[in-house]
């Protein structure tokens, strides 16, 4: 390990630099405690409401319920977070969603209907608090205009990669090893006491930017058609994990050893997990539009390979080479909203892009299971393929959308940010930091 640096464009943008930034220890521990949680909320309810009604197809239905009512509502708790700051929004949040959750466990345990079930869902989802992209925010906010904010970006991914694998595995122990509703009861607690401690630590939140500067109130995220963009790419790969999670466990159903299905998503987290690793180590030469553009053409073309799979090792093979694929891409574009949006608006955009992933996961895990039903699990993998195949014709289309801001077009743009956007806004081909490859 080098030794520190004391200069900002010498600091090698590398894990061990990162950690070392003043004051994100404070808000990383109990950022992990508080969104932990999200990774069991799905599971807790597919098992537990599982076991009350005898029916998959009414938990699903239970399930997708809250992962797009969590996707329609976080928009509006970024926009919210923007204008009046994390506390005041995250508070009320998690007492909000721990009584809803809390509530909805108590109507399976006592026979309610399927539709009364989905009714209570939609507060449980809706009230999700989002932690995530809060953390992110903390991180562009610190980091502005900085070389380390990729390796952030893509320290945050592999944290919500890890919490998608913790998540499943706790809650599942906890649903089948103690009671079918002690997922959704320890979920409700984790949120409740992870969300107000990291809501305690004040120091590192960014500033609420209820006007802009010239006193007029500041303008949506989703009015920058460069977050539109993102939009749509995050869709398809929300789509990949949705297509993924039910052509897996149908695959290894009809191959006779359904247990593998967990050991087969496991490969494709850990591809995941390993690129995003890699991504946050590297110092890279080309700016984060064209990475944006190759990372997404490799996992088009990798996601096009999955329904070709005829055994087991060949689709955890693909399986790999999907999640290595998808880290890129998606770390890239969290990277890219600085250079997109103003600060005033960041949150909400962050929580566009992971409500967009939601969306297009609960909407595959539909169209992927009707799909396998009726055809088979190798069906299931085209929703991957069709996905990132429309969302990467979008990104050539319009990857003009993608440039970085002028210093004029930015609100509230900062030194920083000027320096930082300014030579790829200049040039479409400008290349990013150019420093060696580096790894920390």
């Amino acid at each position: 390990m080098t030794s520190a640096v004391t200069t900002e464009n010498s600091a090698r943008p590398g894990y061990g630099q990162l950690l070392r930034t003043p004051g994100a220890a404070g808000f990383l521990l109990p950022g992990f405690a508080a969104r932990l949680p999200f990774g069991m909320l799905t599971i807790s309810i597919l098992l537990l409401v599982q076991h009350t009604t005898g029916s998959y197809g009414s938990a699903g239905i239970v399930a997708a319920v809250t992962g797009i009512s969590m996707a329609l509502c976080a928009p509006v708790t970024g926009m919210l977070t923007d204008r009046f700051g994390q506390s005041a929004v995250l508070v009320p949040g998690v007492l909000l969603h721990s009584a809803a959750v809390s509530g909805l466990a108590a109507l399976a345990l006592a026979g309610a209907p399927v539709w009364a079930l989905a009714l209570a869902a939609v507060p449980a989802g809706a009230s999700v608090p989002q932690v995530g992209p809060m953390v992110r925010a903390r991180w562009a906010a610190k980091l502005e205009g900085s070389p380390l904010l990729p390796t952030a970006a893509a320290f945050e991914s592999v944290t919500d990669e890890f919490t998608f694998v913790v998540g499943p595995v706790l809650a599942t122990a906890l649903c089948t090893g103690i009671h079918p509703a002690a997922g959704l009861v320890t979920e409700a607690a984790l949120t409740l006491v992870g969300g107000l401690v990291f809501a305690a630590r004040r120091a590192s939140q960014p500033k609420p930017h209820a006007e802009t500067a010239s006193g007029a109130p500041h303008a949506s995220a989703l009015s920058f058609p460069g977050l539109r963009v993102l939009i749509v790419a995050f869709l398809g790969i929300g789509a990949v994990f949705g297509g993924m999670q039910v052509s897996l466990a149908a695959f290894t159903a009809e191959a006779g050893s359904p247990g593998a299905n967990g050991l087969l998503y496991g490969v494709f987290a850990a591809g995941n997990m390993i690129a995003g690793i890699a991504c946050g180590a590297i110092a890279w030469k080309i700016g984060p539009r064209r990475r944006l553009l190759l990372g997404y053409v490799g996992l088009t073309a990798a996601a096009s390979l999955l329904w070709t799979a005829g055994s087991m090792p060949m689709l955890g093979g693909l399986g790999l080479i999907v999640g290595l694929c998808i880290a890129p891409a998606l770390i890239t574009g969290y990277t890219m909203v600085e250079s997109l949006i103003p600060a005033n608006a960041r949150t909400e955009a962050f929580t566009w892009l992971t409500g967009s992933v939601a969306f297009g996961q609960a909407v595959a895990v539909i169209v992927a299971g009707r799909l396998t039903d009726a055809h088979g699990a190798s069906y299931g993998f085209l929703v991957p393929m069709a996905a990132t195949a429309l969302a990467l014709v979008t990104l050539l289309a319009l990857r003009a959308k993608l440039a970085p801001q002028t210093p004029g077009r930015i609100v509230n743009a900062s030194p920083a940010q000027v320096a930082a956007t300014a030579p790829e806004a200049a040039d479409e081909r400008a290349l990013g930091h150019r420093v060696p490859v580096t790894v920390d």
